[in-house]
């Protein structure tokens, strides 16, 4: 299983996976059309599957495109609002492409429709991946714009977090420096925070910091250190849902971007209002 790294738009990733026995390929929320057809035409490979994360516009738009250039692919996802959708998955469920296994995690929370997805090849000793769209990020986890701080406790702590530790994490963007200083201002005492802002900031040529591993996420990740005494301390709360509430509010307010649009226009991308604009004419 080889597993394709594609930087679109400000900061999202698409994936693009690669079953090398059958030269077979899933695409992980397919944003960009034109850009991922040209990795699969030079990867020389066939576009069988798209797995949608969620519906948001900046992870799904690319989907009528693909369905209608390459007849007969499949769309997975659990959301009717994910454009050309043509089967629906349920928590728990698992697809087979060629070698690949995948098994479907409901995670609502930034949607209420959101879907990772755990990938991994019987007898390869190569460690499995997570595809965890806008739940769980290198050192963050997503907004809450359409659930609760209780379903992302849930979503952290018994789905995503009781994944092998070896798990590689990749996740729907590339917001990787603006997390760590957050989790820094949360643990400023915290080395492993500190070592991974520094590889963070390595370069100048906007490497992909992913994947990272779940056993590292739990290293330097506030969302997934709420028991531990200084992320409590930080929030001034030891029940972990409130731990996790509070942390969610801060980050919210931390530091926001100045090049970025206000919350509302962040908002309007989010939900696909202005998609019409954006489509290719």
């Amino acid at each position: 299983m080889k597993v394709k790294v594609i930087s679109v738009l400000e900061d999202n990733y698409m994936y693009l996976v690669i079953e090398e026995s059958t030269r077979d390929a899933i695409a992980v929320d397919a944003a960009v059309p034109k850009r991922l057809l040209e990795i699969v035409r030079k990867e020389d490979v066939v576009l069988r599957a798209i797995l949608t994360t969620h519906h948001h516009w900046d992870h799904a738009r690319g989907n009528e495109e693909l369905a209608r250039l390459c007849p007969g692919l499949r769309v997975f996802g659990a959301d009717q609002r994910i454009g050309a959708l043509t089967d629906t998955v349920t928590h728990g469920q698992e697809l087979t492409f060629g070698a690949i296994r995948v098994r479907c995690l409901f995670t609502p929370c930034h949607t209420s429709g959101h879907m990772c997805y755990f990938m991994w090849e019987d007898d390869s000793p190569d460690a499995p991946a997570l595809f965890s769209g806008d739940t769980l990020f290198v050192g963050g986890c997503g907004q809450f714009f359409e659930g609760t701080a209780e379903q992302m406790f849930t979503n952290l702590t018994q789905i995503l977090g009781a994944l092998p530790k070896d798990t590689k994490v990749f996740c729907g963007h590339e917001c990787t420096v603006r997390n760590l200083k957050f989790a820094l201002k949360v643990e400023p005492e915290n080395e492993m925070v500190k070592e991974k802002l520094a590889w963070a900031k390595r370069d100048e040529e906007d490497l992909p910091t992913v994947p990272s591993t779940l056993q590292e996420e739990f290293l330097y990740n506030p969302f997934l250190r709420i028991m531990e005494e200084p992320v409590q301390r930080f929030t001034g709360q030891t029940d972990p849902v409130e731990v996790l509430r509070t942390l969610r509010t801060e980050r919210d307010n931390f530091k926001k971007p100045k090049e970025r649009p206000n919350p509302p226009a962040m908002l309007a991308f989010d939900w696909g209002l202005f998609s019409p604009f954006l489509e290719k004419k």
